[in-house]
């Protein structure tokens, strides 16, 4: 390992915490971190490469944006042989992801090409998939289309929560990482470039997204439930002026009632467009 080669590291969450944690401890030279805070929404269930950078005396930077000249020039300054974006939630500028002399790589939480863009745990749950995944690729102008140094799958259940597969995300993400760097700080790291035709992309995800459209399938209700649950913001319905978040659930018997219909108050059972959606955890708001 060449403990030479200056890192400018870009983070956030979980997956950054622990990555950044792996390097330092490992005894990379990490010059300085870039993060940012929690949104206003966001629960934060995560540590925070933050207070460990400071713990290890680096500078940290949280610019609302990196697309100035003030920051192109600052990133120069600290002349990085690698940058690393670890679930950096703001856009790096060519100016700066290429100012790196052993290239700019990012994490995405997605096997690539497939879940482009935001949330893609949450969309993936969502689509009822069974699988998502990690990936480091090379930094590009356009998100999550460069070349694929290392990635590894993670399973979904068809009944597990996001909350229940987020500890399995971080986790993947480290090894990920952990088996790239010696390829990437050599300077020659095996690159394969993305099938565009296998290639999806999903957008930003807010906490009104979460409404339940009980036209839908059961099974496409139950499928948001889990995947917005603890520690996003939740699946909600309203009605007669509150507003319900179903947090646990599960796929109850055919119904002939109108989508939407509240079938049942104890347990909470609403009909969906070919079954009931039983709420075991509702919590009104």
């Amino acid at each position: 390992m060449d403990s030479q080669k200056r890192i400018v590291f870009f983070g956030f969450s979980e997956v950054g915490h622990q990555c950044l944690k792996y390097l330092l401890e490992s005894g990379y030279n990490v010059v300085a971190v870039f993060t940012h805070d929690t949104d206003p929404h966001e629960e934060h269930w995560f540590k925070s490469p933050e207070i460990l950078a400071k713990e290890y005396g680096i500078d940290v930077f949280k610019p609302k944006t990196l697309k100035t000249e003030k920051w192109f020039r600052k990133v120069r300054y600290m002349k990085p042989d690698l940058i690393l974006s670890l679930y950096y939630r703001n856009f790096i500028p060519e100016e700066i992801f290429s100012c790196a002399t052993l290239g700019a790589y990012n994490m995405h939480g997605s096997y690539l090409p497939a879940y482009r863009g935001r949330a893609p745990l949450n969309w993936a749950i969502i689509n009822g998939e069974n699988f998502c995944g990690e990936t480091l690729h090379v930094m590009e102008k356009s998100f999550d289309t460069g070349c694929i140094v290392c990635q590894k799958k993670i399973e979904i259940g068809p009944e597990e929560y996001v909350g229940e597969i987020l500890p399995r995300v971080a986790s993947c993400a480290l090894d990920v990482l952990k088996e790239s760097m010696p390829a990437i700080l050599s300077g020659n790291p095996k690159l394969t470039p993305q099938d565009e035709t296998k290639a999806s992309y999903y957008g930003k995800r807010t906490p009104e997204d979460g409404i339940i459209d009980f036209s839908k399938s059961a099974r496409e209700v139950f499928n948001l439930i889990r995947a917005v649950s603890r520690p996003f913001p939740g699946a909600f319905f309203d009605a007669e002026g509150r507003r319900a978040i179903i947090w646990r659930a599960h796929i109850g018997a055919p119904t002939d009632f109108e989508p939407g219909s509240i079938v049942s108050t104890d347990p909470l059972s609403l009909a969906c467009s070919d079954r009931l959606i039983i709420a075991d955890e509702v919590e009104y708001v």
